[in-house]
């Protein structure tokens, strides 16, 4: 209503009511016609709005990546080399036989000594001539990677390698070829997600989705619209000391799972 019509109104109505009433009633119509400015819909023509979204999905962990380790000490270097070079030929022997279709890699072949004065801390006093050290021994030692997918039988796999080898570290994680496979979904499910986000928006601002028009769909939010995010795959994780040979008990491992995910930035103009 305008504010011509209400003023004519309001003095159509002091003819014939008392002067409280039609104040009351011309305060009620200058609030209502207030409230209707404020509440009047903006113009949404041509607006630009930024999106971000974000898709994952989760599988359970199908392949372990793990080190064992074998490490030997003695006054002589040949005889811990000896050791350690026959223990590690007879622990990939046992990992081959208990699990054939692993992958093996040995590293980390490493031979130092042992000094008289290692883990004390004094120190000699500074001369004129070079102190010599003492060597008492020799450490020697070497590491083994494996990677295998058939986690069913990983329990007896890793006891059997114990009685001669260290457990060092254990991951659990997806193969590549999963990986691959999941890549489709990741991407769908954060363009699910960000259509899903456009529609709500359009709705709030009083408008069709048919209204909207995507210009920009930025996948891993790699542009200047979102920061980088860092990966958030998850691996289990776990070490253990070397164990004494005898009658050992089978480790109880559960893999989890892993999640993958991708951040998607879209930039949508209305009509």
């Amino acid at each position: 209503m305008r504010f011509a019509t209400m003023l004519a109104f309001v003095f159509f109505l002091e003819l014939f009511m008392k002067p409280r009433i039609v104040a009351l009633i011309f305060g009620l119509l200058m609030a209502g016609g207030v409230d209707a400015e404020v509440q009047a819909p903006l113009e949404t023509s041509g607006t630009t709005v930024v999106v971000p979204a974000f898709g994952e999905v989760r599988r359970a962990n199908d392949e372990a990546r793990l080190t064992f380790m074998v490490e030997e000490q003695d006054k002589e270097r040949s005889a811990a080399v000896d050791r350690v070079n026959r223990k590690m030929q007879e622990g990939t022997a046992i990992l081959k036989r208990e699990d054939p279709g692993a992958v093996l890699q040995t590293r980390g072949y490493f031979t130092y000594p042992i000094y008289a004065d290692e883990g004390t801390s004094a120190r000699p006093l500074e001369r004129s001539q070079p102190v010599q050290r003492q060597i008492v021994g020799w450490r020697v030692g070497q590491y083994l990677d494996m990677k295998t997918s058939n986690l069913d039988i990983l329990p007896r796999t890793v006891v059997a390698a114990q009685r001669v080898l260290a457990l060092n570290g254990l991951q659990f994680g997806l193969k590549e070829e999963t990986e691959k496979k999941l890549e489709q979904e990741r991407i769908a499910a954060a363009y699910a997600n960000l259509v899903e986000r456009v529609n709500a928006i359009a709705k709030a601002m009083g408008r069709s989705p048919a209204d909207v028009q995507l210009e920009v769909v930025d996948f891993e939010g790699s542009g200047n619209y979102a920061p980088q995010t860092e990966g958030m795959q998850r691996m289990t994780m776990m070490s253990a000391k070397a164990m004494d040979a005898g009658n050992i008990a089978e480790p109880s491992f559960e893999p989890g799972e892993t999640t993958l995910s991708m951040r998607v930035v879209g930039r949508a103009r209305f009509r």
